[in-house]
């Protein structure tokens, strides 16, 4: 059973219709007793870095989401903003991130090549790590769809799992034990999302 949590700022339910499609077992919860319990987390976002945390600890989701990826080493996708919310901070607010990554977010900018835009929107081809297990068996160069402003900085390489060239290269998938994120929006990304969240199903 995959539990996806809802904290007021995710496309909770494309993500589960995704799920459904791939015949995977889920639900949606803001229990903290189900988060704690999990088998499988995955958390979205769409939105505010601050906006996310001040959602998660208004719900008291916080300290169950803590107990169950460290205490538990429940395995958790983070999906864009819920990519992003693993690391410690972002520019783009103030409120501290959960920490489980030692990466902080930047904005996307372009100062010298004003024909990149921000945010970055639509589909970009990427490059996985080949040890990774979110992009087991992927083909070369495979495609997802992107919509963000903000991008992931790791201070460790190892936790790199994939990049993609705009610009400069962008960290757009996490991996560290059983954390996992992708900055990219696999419920959107057609038969290539499909393998993203089933390789996390099948973890």
């Amino acid at each position: 059973m995959i539990s996806i949590v809802d904290y007021n700022l995710g496309n909770v339910a494309s993500i589960r219709n995704a799920l459904d499609y791939l015949g995977e077992d889920s639900e949606i919860i803001s229990d903290t007793n189900k988060i704690k319990g999990a088998e499988k987390l995955i958390l979205c976002g769409v939105g505010s870095f601050d906006k996310a945390i001040e959602n998660l600890s208004t719900l008291d989701l916080l300290e169950a989401l803590n107990y169950a990826v460290i205490d538990r080493s429940t395995p958790i996708l983070g999906i864009c903003l819920g990519m992003q919310i693993m690391g410690n901070s972002s520019e783009e607010g103030i409120r501290p991130g959960f920490g489980w990554i030692e990466a902080n977010c930047k904005k996307i900018s372009f100062e010298n090549d004003p024909t990149l835009k921000v945010p970055n929107n639509g589909w970009r081809n990427i490059n996985p790590r080949n040890d990774s297990s979110l992009f087991r068996d992927a083909v070369i160069a495979p495609r997802y769809y992107f919509n963000h402003s903000f991008h992931m900085v790791c201070q460790d390489d190892n936790d790199i799992a994939a990049k993609f060239e705009y610009g400069t290269e962008i960290v757009c998938s996490i991996e560290r034990d059983n954390i996992f994120g992708v900055q990219f929006h696999p419920e959107k990304s057609h038969s290539f999302g499909m393998a993203v969240l089933l390789n996390f199903a099948n973890l």
